[in-house]
């Protein structure tokens, strides 16, 4: 099992986390870059905050959503 779970580590340090060390290596010389896979995260997520609020309005101004205050029958 010692054998098993040292090729896991292996598999993660020797190459799936490749990458990462190369943007460990970039920060010291320019932050911005290294942090580019954060800012695409915060792109992707404000975008698609804009469309589910967009898409909120929509069934509001159609009246098509429930304005219930309980959740469930049982806390009437």
């Amino acid at each position: 099992m010692k054998s098993f779970f040292e090729g896991i580590a292996s598999l993660f340090v020797d190459f799936l986390f490749v990458p990462m060390d190369m943007f460990r290596e970039l920060e010291l010389s320019n932050w911005w870059t290294a942090n580019v896979i954060n800012w695409m995260f915060i792109i992707i997520c404000c975008v698609a905050m804009s469309y589910w609020i967009k898409q909120l309005n929509i069934f509001k101004a159609n009246n098509e959503d429930a304005q219930d205050t309980t959740a469930h029958s049982f806390l009437k």
